[in-house]
């Protein structure tokens, strides 16, 4: 049985970890590099960096970034924002990211996709997909959450899997940093519809909220941020949860 994986995700603002709540009100949560070296020394299966300012600017600055967590952690990282083109990607997978995530630039550049999977494998590829529930349709959003696209979450996700992507990150902006679950019932009718992994993001309150989406939610891997930077649980400590009720987890 394939491993479920726990993966906090950081969202990088100049150098430096901030989280908010709904994707907004953002707070200085520490470095992203030494935060990043604990939650690997603690056992985490692979991290998550999202550049959130993603100027010109904060690009190269998250290139000089994304060099020196290759030089911490010896785990697998995946990075994004702000990646529009095949050399985006490029200069962040020869940084020392494993993955790289596309979101807004995939909205507007289908074909995205299709480049970045053909030139690097779809096994660099990560589309990330903030969706909201408008009138009782999952509808992806773009510009870190303000722009509605009329791309509905399922039809997108089956696009972009038939395009060449290796894993899908559906994050619930519904329930993003509220800490109140996930939506276990939108993450199984999309995890039954695909045959790439999903992982969940947008909820994570408890190790009971992440037990569910791996079990009823089906997800893959859970991405989790507050609970982590907040300290109101570790990465062992959720990881003993989900072993002692059974998920399979690399302990």
């Amino acid at each position: 049985m394939v491993k479920k994986r726990i993966i906090p995700c950081l969202d990088v603002k100049d150098g430096r970890t901030v989280k908010g709540i709904n994707f907004l009100g953002l707070k200085d949560v520490g470095d992203a590099v030494e935060l990043g070296a604990r939650y690997a020394a603690e056992g985490a299966d692979e991290l998550v960096y999202l550049d959130i300012s993603a100027t010109q600017e904060g690009r190269s600055t998250f290139v000089g970034l994304v060099s020196a967590i290759s030089e911490r952690i010896d785990i697998p990282f995946t990075v994004g924002g702000g990646i529009s083109s095949l050399q985006d990607a490029g200069r962040l997978l020869e940084a020392g990211a494993d993955k790289i995530t596309v979101n807004s630039a995939a909205l507007r550049n289908p074909g995205l996709v299709s480049d970045i999977a053909y030139h690097f494998g779809s096994q660099f590829v990560v589309v990330a997909i903030d969706a909201r529930n408008e009138d009782g349709r999952w509808m992806a959003m773009a510009g870190g959450g303000r722009i509605s696209t009329g791309k509905e979450l399922f039809s997108w996700s089956q696009e972009v899997q038939e395009r060449g992507a290796g894993e899908i990150l559906f994050t619930s902006m519904d329930h993003d940093g509220t800490k109140n679950g996930y939506p276990c019932d939108v993450f199984a009718a999309l995890c039954s519809s695909l045959s790439i992994p999903v992982i969940a993001s947008g909820g994570a309150g408890s190790a009971e909220d992440i037990a569910e989406v791996l079990t009823a939610g089906k997800a893959d891997a859970a991405l989790a941020a507050s609970i982590f930077h907040y300290g109101e649980t570790t990465i062992p400590e959720i990881k003993r949860y989900l072993s002692d009720r059974g998920i399979e987890v690399r302990l």
